[in-house]
This record gives structure tokens, sequence and C-alpha cells, in this order.
């Protein structure tokens, strides 16, 4: 999605119209979810994929009328039969796609989207709020602003008491088509849902960070070797933090719900030092590495200091979900999926 967002800025700011459609309700079997998105040029050529096959190319003949005529459109896309066969789907399903007109002309749309690149790996929570137009195909300009609370609102204006019931709709990870005093706005949340923290640089560590950051996390790796936690090793991550020593490995750290902590240290000290920080948090996702015997282990070294029972309920060890992995490719594999499980859980999905 970062890749989208960045290429709507960039053409914008070079005076580039663009068409960007959006996937905004679905129903049955359809390949791809709400929210996702494909960016198409005047050429035709496009970033991202909204499913591929025929619906492909039925967004792509949309978005040529949508740059013929500079309206915004809503179609719904009912996928049966030969439709569904020829995308390789089981049985078909239902979409609702917008269709929306960029023009470089509105310096909001640059405004917005410029926005939206800076915010991405803020770590704030950000919701993108477009006013649709009342008819499909209306001369109506759709109204985009950029809502991140506790901020100035960037792109069109509002007035105060929509931008506070847009904000109250709930901090969800697909779109949401929202009714406000007569209007209708497609709110959708644009910030990274979630950060990993992975606790040691190890060779476990290093495939997860890869693996999470292809599913929108962004990834903070903590080590107190620098020979190990260095961009050489991790150029996915979005931030490396070299420690003094894992005694305060999450002093300042701005642990939240949204928090993922994930203990792959070098050793079984380490992982308890750390685990006892993690359980002072509220992060959404707490994860330990390591056997059935270590996790016992650690959590009788911790009873002993006074933790509780309900405390240790919340660590997911032995870490991952039970897929039988072996090498470190696996177990992030199975590491990853446990925290996506979470972060649907958490999100109410």
């Amino acid at each position: 999605m970062k890749e989208i967002y960045d290429a709507c800025a960039r053409l914008l700011a070079g005076g580039e119209d663009v068409v960007l459609a959006t996937i905004i309700s679905r129903s049955g079997s359809v390949p791809r979810t709400a929210g996702t998105k494909m960016l198409v040029r005047r050429d035709g050529s496009f970033t991202g994929t909204i499913g591929g096959g025929l619906l492909e190319a039925r967004v792509l003949e949309e978005a040529r009328e949508v740059f013929r005529t500079g309206r915004p459109v809503i179609r719904e896309f009912h996928l049966t039969g030969a439709d569904a066969a020829s995308m390789d789907m089981i049985c078909g399903g239902e979409l609702e796609v917008f269709v929306d007109f960029l023009s470089a002309g509105l310096p909001e749309n640059i405004q917005v989207f410029k926005a939206i690149g800076d915010l991405l790996n803020s770590r704030r929570r950000t919701l993108l709020a477009t006013r649709l137009p009342a008819q499909t195909g209306s001369s109506e300009r759709p109204c985009k602003c950029l809502l991140v609370q506790g901020e100035q609102p960037v792109g069109c204006r509002l007035p105060a008491g929509q931008q506070e019931k847009l904000l109250q709709c709930g901090w969800v990870r697909y779109p949401q088509v929202v009714p406000v005093d007569g209007a209708v706005f497609l709110v959708e949340p644009v910030s990274i849902p979630g950060t990993v923290y992975l606790f040691g640089a190890g060779h476990v560590s290093q495939k997860v960070a890869q693996l999470a950051s292809f599913v929108d996390f962004c990834t903070v790796i903590l080590d107190d070797r620098e020979e190990f936690a260095n961009r050489q090793r991790f150029p996915w991550a979005d931030e490396i933090i070299v420690l003094e020593s894992f005694e305060n490995a999450l002093k300042d750290l701005p642990v939240t719900r949204d928090s993922y902590l994930v203990i792959v240290t070098r050793g079984h000290q380490h992982d308890l030092t750390v685990l006892a920080q993690a359980l002072q948090t509220g992060a959404g996702y707490i994860g330990m590495i390591g056997s059935c015997r270590k996790r016992d282990a650690v959590y009788q070294a911790l009873r002993e200091r006074g933790v509780t029972g309900e405390q240790l309920s919340r660590v997911y060890s032995p870490i991952g979900l039970d897929i039988n992995a072996e090498t470190p490719e696996e177990i992030a594999v199975s590491i990853v999926a446990e925290i996506i499980k979470v972060r649907g859980e958490l999100m109410g999905n």
C-alpha cells in the first residue's frame, strides 16, 4: 500500500492526474479484500492489483472513462460463473469499487498524499475521509481530508462536527462507508496497523522482520550487539536500536495496544529479562520463543518475583502457530501468522 500512496504523491506533485480504484466492500469469494487499491495512469499502466483477470480489466475500462469525464464512479461487480472461473475462484462474489479521479490541479490532493507518505511510518493512527458523490457519475468533486487525532486535518475543509463524528467511527483495518450529517464518506485507515518489536537480532529475527514488513507491519529491531543489529542484516526494518543491555530494553518505547512484542534473544536469561518488562506494558501481543520446558522455567522464575498467572496468560509461548516449523524461515511464517491472527482479533475482524 505504501508503494501506491508514494506513487500517488509523486505523480500528483509532478503535475500528472491519476485514477485510484479502491475496493470499498465485498461479499462471497473474491480475490482481494476491502481497502485494496490500484493506481492507474492515463497510458493504462498501473501500480497494485485488485485481483487480476476480468475484474481488473473492467476496472481499467472504468478508469479510462473516469479520465475522460473527470468524474468518479462507484461500480458494483458480480463475479459468477465464467467470471469466477477466469480468476481461479471456486465460486462467485460481489464487490463495490470506487474509481476516483485525482486531479493534479487541486492542491488538496497533493497535500493529502504527501502527508500520507510522511505519516505512514509515524505509528500515529490516521484516517483518510473522502466525501462520496451523491450520485455515481456526478460532477460533484469528492472532498478528501486526512484526519489525525489531536492534529489539524490536511486537505479540504470539513465542518468541525463532521470531523469529530468521522474520528469517532472507530479505528478499524478496513474501509467503512459512513453517513454523516447528510453526506456520505468513505473512511479508510492509512497508517501502518501495528508495530512489531523484535528483541534479538538473530536468524529468526531476520526472517520475521522481512515477512512482517511484507504484511504491512512497522518493524523495530533491538539487540545489544551492533554487529548483529545493523542495516546490512536488516534492510527491511523501519528502525534498528542498539541497546546498552536488555535490562532497559523497553525504556522509552511507545508500546501500545497496537504493539507486538516478539522475544527471540540469544539466551534464556535475556528472554526472561525482556519478558518481565513486556508484562508491564499494554502491548496487544507478547510472544516468546523456546520449548515448553524453557517457557516453564522462565515462568517459574517470574512467579518467584511476584508475577501472577493472569499476567503470564497474556504470553504466546512457545511462540507462533503450531505448524511443525523447524527452519528460521518456517518459524518466521508461524510467528507472523500468529501476529496476523491476533491483529485481526484486536481490530474486530
